[in-house]
């Protein structure tokens, strides 16, 4: 069983690491290049993924004490998640002038992107 939490863990490490450092790509896109709209909403997009992803690490990690322990577990924060992605669109909307929409959406997809590639590249 800790093999398969160490593998678990190793993964959503390398999930971080691998968003920040695209992260760190899009501020260094932002601070050279002419396309700010769009590196600053793939930065926004991509922070609320990451977010979102250690919240369900977190959550995770919660649900599997309470079975270990046999206590009842809430929730699994499926709303929380949806509500930062909604909160990362609304400020998208209200400060266009910073950020691009379209590139916020692709910024929240990001980190399923990388989890994707990161799969296909573990698998071989």
């Amino acid at each position: 069983m800790t093999t398969d939490l160490s593998t678990y863990n190793n993964a959503f490490n390398r999930y971080i690491k691998y968003g920040l450092y695209l992260a760190a790509i899009f501020v260094l896109g932002w601070g050279f290049t002419s396309y700010k709209q769009m590196f600053l909403g793939l930065l926004l997009g991509t922070a609320v993924s990451i977010l979102n992803v250690w919240s369900m690490h977190r959550k995770i990690g919660r649900v599997g004490q309470a079975v270990v322990e046999g206590t009842k577990v809430k929730t699994m924060g499926s709303l929380s998640r949806l509500m930062t992605a909604g909160l990362a669109v609304l400020i998208a909307t209200r400060y266009p002038e910073y950020f691009d929409l379209i590139f916020v959406v692709v910024g929240l997809l990001m980190i399923y992107l990388i989890m994707l590639i990161d799969f296909y590249f573990a698998s071989k």
